[in-house]
């Protein structure tokens, strides 16, 4: 068995890479090592990946880029890059990871968010429809359900009112993937994932900012006065759900489309107010944060929730744990990455 995965050197990607390759399934990792954030925890965790067995990595931009724009200075950049992937590689299953990440960052750089999350994503889709995959699995977001109202948020909720540019892309995803699929039949699968932490986590994510903060004896920035909640869930659980359902594709949409399509929520069904969460923080580190309460920023939404309904009936699991462990885990590992 061969699996594609594509932003392998990301958080969500790497642990996935690790737990295919722990299976024995080959592991070919892309990834275009952007500068959003630390590139260097970037090539870290493809450190940790190289030295397995079945693992191979490519530099690769899936979004069409001017000459020269590697790394290296070499290539046109254009989308024949993706096909002449799938020309040298059969590929059985394709996790689709790589994409712009942030809310807030796409409020000040929209572009980065439709090269990526549009153009790449359609540029992975042409390959796909030319090859006899069997079946796509994409990273969608809670980010979609927008100012939804309706908790817990079911994959059955209308989400036309998304609130950043990054949660519209996501959507957008969804619904290009769907085309797709219903045209050449190709079983595709989206995943709404809810606030993913963990260990070899992103430095963008909240949590992340305050472990090392409140190391540092900095404030932190609660926004909406500490009254927003999350649905947070732990990096294992996610790859677990990852997993089970990449290799259950799925047979049929509805009555009304022929689409070989699935949409499920990932996460723990188990919202936490922002307040409670920083306690847990501050337990684990034994030291007490200096905060600072700001209003809501523009396009965060005050709650997130998963039904997961869906995701235990199709493939038997839910995510379960507990934030104090998940938090735990996080900051050993964050205090062992800091001294390398």
């Amino acid at each position: 068995m061969r699996v594609l995965v594509t932003g392998v050197a990301g958080f969500i990607g790497y642990h996935l890479a690790h737990r295919l390759l722990q299976e024995g399934i080959e592991v070919i990792g892309v990834d275009n090592l952007n500068d959003y954030y630390d590139v260097n925890l970037k090539k870290a965790r493809l450190a940790q990946l190289h030295p397995q067995p079945g693992f191979t990595f490519q530099f690769l931009e899936l979004s069409d880029r001017p000459k020269g724009a590697r790394p290296d200075g070499d290539g046109d950049g254009d989308r024949l890059e993706v096909a002449q992937l799938f020309q040298e590689y059969t590929f059985d299953y394709v996790v689709h990871l790589a994409a712009q990440a942030g809310v807030r960052y796409s409020l000040q750089n929209p572009w980065a968010y439709l090269d990526s999350n549009i153009t790449g994503f359609v540029n992975l889709l042409e390959a796909c429809r030319q090859s006899q995959i069997k079946h796509l699995v994409f990273a969608s977001s809670s980010s979609v359900y927008g100012i939804n109202t309706k908790v817990p948020f079911a994959v059955s909720d209308h989400v036309d009112h998304p609130i950043s540019l990054y949660a519209a892309t996501k959507k957008a995803n969804e619904l290009i993937a769907h085309t797709y699929s219903h045209l050449y039949q190709i079983p595709t699968t989206g995943l709404r994932f809810f606030t993913v932490y963990g260990p070899w986590g992103r430095p963008d994510m909240a949590y992340f900012k305050f472990v090392k903060a409140i190391e540092e004896g900095k404030p932190i920035d609660v926004y909406n006065f500490g009254k927003m909640q999350r649905d947070f869930t732990y990096i294992d659980d996610v790859i677990e759900g990852v997993f089970r359902v990449m290799l259950k594709p799925p047979e049929s949409n509805t009555a009304n489309s022929n689409a070989r399509y699935k949409l499920y929520n990932i996460g723990n069904n188990n919202p936490v107010e922002l307040m409670t969460f920083i306690e847990v923080l501050e337990k684990a580190l034994g030291k007490k944060a200096v905060k600072n309460l700001l209003p809501m920023q523009p396009g965060d939404v005050p709650a997130t929730y998963a039904d997961v309904d869906d995701l235990m009936r199709d493939v038997g699991f839910k995510p379960s744990t507990p934030l104090e462990q998940g938090i735990n885990s996080f900051v050993q590992w964050y205090q062992e990455y800091k001294k390398l």
